[in-house]
């Protein structure tokens, strides 16, 4: 076995998996798993900058993430940034920071590299099962672009889009710097057809409409799957691989929709950091469930993490 430190920078969030790769078996076995809400994206869709204060909080979450790397002694680490770091015009002032930090240079790597991790890490344990059946649609909601890749025991199609949560939520609710609580029904409105463009634009390269399952990764979807099993604390063991009917995405959907930010934030499985945002990313997995005509979403835990763990093994 290897032991691996795998490292996905995104939007919204920065995450770290230590674990031991177990090639033989197809099997991660997790060491350390753990999740900081950044915000990398803030603004980068308006400045076309990373900001000063996002750069920072990154950094922080890179010199914890170190620690344990050493504490654990990983043998190999690998550092994936994605969509903030591809749109941002300074970054290699987020380069420079997380080689000095990490020892590693993050690989800013395009949408069609994403989508092929996520894909791997969403599909590689669902090999055998006989109440899935195939080709998968695995979607990554992520805060500034979704990736759909469409697949079976390899990508068949994969394309990357920009619209995700934090992007959304920036582009349409925000005004004077301030999240509308909640959001109007012209500001929703516009939130959906952005996504539907989106989809339209992924409709071109992936066959969305002939995947047999819907599988959904990233923190929207598996915060919509906490609500809808109605846990008391996230469970991450109760929501991997749950399965959420259309109905109860689309009422909870609409239900965080209608809801003001102390409403939200009340929610016993709501991250803090994912309250102003989660509208946004709902809105997203329900777009994509009424395209496809998918009548449930399977929720995974394992995404483009345990992808990046498996490419490194």
């Amino acid at each position: 076995m290897t032991r691996v430190a795998a490292i996905d920078c995104g939007t919204n969030s920065i995450r770290l998996l230590v674990a031991d790769a177990d090639p033989a078996t197809g099997r991660l076995a997790d060491l350390d798993r753990r999740m900081r809400i950044v915000r990398l994206g803030q603004d980068v869709d308006r400045t076309g900058r990373l900001a000063p204060q996002a750069l920072e909080r990154t950094f922080a979450a890179c010199r914890e993430y170190a620690a344990v790397i050493k504490e654990l002694g990983a043998e190999r680490t690998r550092f994936v940034a994605t969509s903030a770091s591809r749109d941002a015009e300074n970054r290699e002032d987020f380069v420079r920071g997380v080689l000095d930090i990490l020892g590693v240079e993050p690989e800013v790597i395009s949408g069609d590299q994403e989508a092929e991790f996520s894909f791997t890490g969403a599909t590689k344990e669902l090999t055998g099962r006989t109440d899935l059946a195939t080709p998968y649609l695995v979607v990554d909601i992520g805060g500034g672009s979704t990736e759909f890749v469409v697949g079976d025991d390899r990508v068949r199609a994969a394309r990357s889009v920009d619209v995700g949560c934090v992007r959304m939520t920036e582009r349409h609710f925000v005004r004077d710097g301030a999240v509308a609580d909640p959001p109007t029904a012209g500001q929703l409105a516009a939130v959906r057809a952005d996504i539907e463009a989106a989809l339209d634009l992924a409709e071109e390269a992936v066959p969305l409409r002939e995947a047999a399952t819907l599988v959904g990764l990233a923190g929207s979807v598996t915060t919509v799957a906490g609500i809808a099993l109605g846990l008391d604390a996230y469970d991450s063991a109760a929501i991997h691989h749950a399965r959420v009917p259309y109905d109860q995405v689309k009422e909870i959907a609409e239900r965080l929709a209608g809801a003001t930010h102390a409403e939200r934030a009340a929610i016993p499985v709501m991250h803090p950091g994912r309250v102003d945002v989660i509208v946004a990313g709902a809105l997203v997995l329900l777009a994509i469930m009424d395209r496809t005509g998918a009548r449930e979403v399977v929720v995974s835990e394992h995404d483009i993490l345990d992808g990046i763990g498996w490419s490194i093994a």
